[in-house]
């Protein structure tokens, strides 16, 4: 495996992380003190939603890397698109990195802050890496 296919499946493994994670919460799992600011243990309706959301537009960014990295065969961008979006990506993440770390929930802080840092990290290392 190349450092680009690794960094790819790394910042993939941890969007489809965060999906599960939000997928649960759009469930109704008691996982609300790790999300949203920590303010509820269950999440409101809204917020739920929100989380519904959020876990679909996970995916759709570990599809953007894994394809930016041509370890997939489709994405839900042309392929001209795919350097900007990558980096549309690592800007994403790093106001993902700094919202967790200034988070009032320590969860957030504690555990999303460093997924966020890792995705954000092997990110970079594709839009570097990839072919153009």
């Amino acid at each position: 495996m190349s450092t680009l296919e690794f960094a790819a499946a790394l910042a993939a493994a941890m969007f489809v992380l965060v999906a599960a994670f939000q997928v649960a919460l759009a469930a109704g799992a008691p996982w609300g003190r790790a999300a949203y600011g920590g303010r509820n243990v269950h999440l409101p309706t809204g917020f739920r939603v929100a989380s519904g959301i959020a876990a679909g537009a996970m995916v759709l960014l570990a599809l953007t890397v894994l394809r930016r990295a041509r370890m997939i065969s489709w994405s839900p961008l042309p392929d001209a698109a795919l350097p900007v979006a990558g980096w549309v990506v690592v800007a994403f993440l790093a106001l993902s990195v700094a919202a967790n770390l200034i988070s009032t929930s320590a969860v957030e802080r504690a555990i999303w802050a460093p997924v966020a840092a890792v995705a954000l990290a092997a990110t970079v290392a594709v839009n570097l890496l990839a072919p153009e």
